[in-house]
């Protein structure tokens, strides 16, 4: 029986739909699947840096993304290549699904960064949601993303965020 090899591809590729088109792909490693809550490692996937003025992605950041199957939401625990906590990005979205291999997450645009010290909690992208017409389209959709958006606001307020991760 041999080792498995380093340049073996991840079981995973995690795929963000937003407004019916595909946003990124990337491939993941597979961290755990409990049948509702699945989670993966993946670093950061987007090219070069991106500084929200609040956090930086960058190169050698690693991901820790946490998918419910039951909630409309994902948590991503931020780490620098160092290991060091940067904090948590939560994107506001339907129910993950899983099939063939492919993770596949529809963004409803609303999202969440908490800081590591959990001194800064920011609610993002509000504008983006309601410009995006969701609420016309499919308003119980957009009732839960109000709703998730609001239950992981008072998650990361009340130091919540990392026990729903354990």
């Amino acid at each position: 029986m041999s080792a498995p090899s380093a340049e073996a591809a991840p079981a995973l590729t995690v795929t963000l739909v937003k407004g019916g088109r595909t946003k990124i792909r990337y491939p993941a490693e597979p961290a755990g699947d409990d049948g509702t809550r699945i989670t993966v490692r993946a670093p950061w996937a987007a090219p070069g840096v991106r500084d929200f003025g609040f956090v930086r992605f960058e190169p050698g950041d690693v991901f820790t993304e946490h998918y419910w199957r039951d909630r409309w939401y994902a948590v991503k625990e931020v780490r620098t290549a160092d290991g060091e906590l940067k904090g948590w990005y939560c994107d506001i979205t339907r129910p993950a699904v899983l099939r063939d291999g492919e993770l596949v997450v529809e963004d409803l645009d609303l999202d969440l960064w908490m800081s590591a010290d959990g001194s800064c909690v920011l609610r993002l992208d509000e504008d983006e949601f309601e410009e995006s017409g969701l609420a016309e389209r499919d308003p119980s959709a957009a009732a839960e993303a109000i709703r998730a958006l609001d239950e992981l606001e008072r998650l990361a307020r009340t130091g919540g965020i990392a026990g729903l991760l354990r």
